[in-house]
């Protein structure tokens, strides 16, 4: 007879940020049909998003002691530290999302209240990414991720453009689910069980064996980096990257490099720190280092090789994502060394939340000066900005150096933690790797820098009073700065986040 969990089973509380802002996500769903102002549906999702990230900072923080058991919903959802930190960094890239979107929606009378539910949804879908031990609910946690990004990227229907980066983002995503599912059934195979803590019990003894079981769970993992790997725009997963976009509305470009980098790297460290640390004996490493190393640099090579040729904003930005995924992927190399497991998932979070602000307020910058048409996004269209509008000019250079890494920015933060545990995990080469095209990438980052303020203003540059994105690139700018020159707030948040099952 089935058993009905008891409340103590079930730590609703542990999941409430991610619990709630589902709820609410349907709900609002409901009022949007009989609300005509969608400004009124805009604010609605601020406020939704603003509760889950009170409840996830109290969590993060040990305010109150909610989530404390280890595990929810059965042992179905993790609630450690880890899944905090990223529900924080999601929460913040959705309330940022929806401030650069609203005035754009506005001006292009694409004002329709399901974006916001969309972007909610997207929000629930990473959330979960990160918080959950069993492959299936992570597969479709990266369904729930990806079908409303697919969505939103052809809002702006009948644009051609939109629909092409619509249809090439599905497509391509359905193709890599498919691997990842297909790398499911090998990892199940293998070891006979979902469940990534019992993975990790039986994957070092069929590490060491020369077995069929062995093949079957190298072949799955390596499915498995392949789902996720295009899901965070890694080399060579990457195609789709530049076209989408490109093509998509740029307030969704904005979002989708946040949030589908956060989801996707919170379940690749899942799986391969938790349930994939297969090593060959007790002192080498994971069996996936290598393989991810090699992933890591050839990202971080092509990504920042290739802006450099980019005369488009979003495209060169789009590059940009693909080199910043590569740096990530460095700290998750250094997590499979033995001992630094729990480092690699510090430094990564640290890297995150520092990528999150500065992405998402350079794309805001480029929302702001587009036009109506689409038009106005390439490299000559942002010349003389710091002349025409100071504050675009500032932020988008304080954004160029916290990609570049510059001190005293939270990318400079961000690229010391993930190169220093490749260090001390003795991935030396990567680190020297990640240097040298930071080195490359100030190049196209400051072409840029160079274009706003040596460089007179277009007559075709404006950029209008647009009050809900001023304030998402002043809150971009000051969680820059913040995080720049008080690393210590990251530091304390993600301390406390563990994933290895052993020291």
């Amino acid at each position: 007879m089935f058993e009905v969990p008891s409340a103590d089973e079930l730590n609703l509380w542990a999941a409430a940020p991610v619990a709630f802002l589902a709820i609410y996500a349907m709900v609002l769903l409901v009022v949007d049909r009989f609300l005509k102002n969608k400004y009124h549906t805009a604010v609605a999702s601020l406020v939704g998003i603003g509760i889950s990230l009170v409840l996830a900072l109290l969590q993060a923080g040990n305010v109150i002691g909610i989530g404390d058991s280890g595990e929810a919903y059965m042992g179905m959802f993790m609630a450690d530290q880890f899944t905090y930190v990223v529900n924080v960094v999601t929460l913040l890239a959705a309330a940022i999302g929806v401030l650069v979107s609203y005035d754009y929606l506005e001006r292009t009378n694409l004002d329709r209240g399901e974006y916001y539910i969309l972007l909610l949804l997207a929000a629930v879908g990473a959330m979960f990414m990160g918080s959950s031990p069993n492959l299936v609910l992570i597969f479709i946690a990266l369904e729930l991720l990806s079908i409303p990004l697919y969505i939103l990227s052809g809002i702006r229907r009948p644009q051609e453009e939109s629909e092409e980066s619509a249809m090439k983002y599905f497509l391509l995503g359905a193709f890599s689910s498919a691997f990842f599912v297909y790398g499911i059934a090998l990892v199940f195979g293998a070891t006979g069980s979902l469940d990534l803590r019992y993975i990790w019990e039986v994957a070092a003894e069929i590490g060491e064996a020369e077995a069929e079981s062995r093949f079957l769970l190298l072949m799955g993992a390596g499915m498995l980096l392949v789902g996720l790997g295009f899901k965070v725009a890694a080399v060579p997963f990457h195609m789709w990257t530049p076209d989408v976009y490109q093509g998509a509305p740029t307030p969704v470009t904005a979002y989708m490099s946040i949030v589908a980098k956060v989801g996707g790297f919170a379940a690749l460290l899942r799986v391969m720190i938790t349930g994939l640390s297969v090593a060959t004996d007790g002192g080498t490493n994971a069996l996936w280092v290598d393989s991810v190393q090699v992933i890591a640099i050839l990202t971080v090579v092509l990504g920042n090789t290739v802006a450099i040729a980019q005369t488009n904003l979003k495209r060169l930005l789009a590059y940009s994502s693909i080199a910043h995924a590569g740096y990530i992927l460095i700290g998750l190399a250094g997590g499979g060394v033995p001992g630094f497991g729990d480092d690699a998932a510090q430094a990564t979070l640290i890297y995150l939340a520092a990528y999150t602000f500065t992405n998402i307020g350079a794309f805001a910058i480029v929302t702001a000066i587009e036009n109506d048409d689409t038009s106005g996004t390439d490299l000559d269209n942002i010349k003389g900005l710091m002349k025409a509008y100071p504050n675009y000019g500032l932020a988008m250079t304080v954004f160029m150096f916290s990609f570049t890494g510059i001190p005293l920015t939270a990318g400079f933060i961000g690229k010391f933690f993930v190169f220093k545990v490749a260090v001390d995990a003795g991935l030396t080469v990567l680190a020297v790797a990640g240097i040298m095209t930071s080195v490359i990438s100030a190049f196209y980052y400051i072409r840029i820098v160079w274009n706003m303020w040596f460089e007179e203003p277009e007559d075709s540059l404006t950029a209008d009073t647009q009050p809900f994105i001023n304030s998402a690139v002043m809150i971009s700018m000051i969680g820059t700065f913040l995080l720049g020159v008080a690393p210590f707030i990251l530091q304390d948040l993600v301390q406390d986040a563990t994933l290895a099952l052993l020291p």
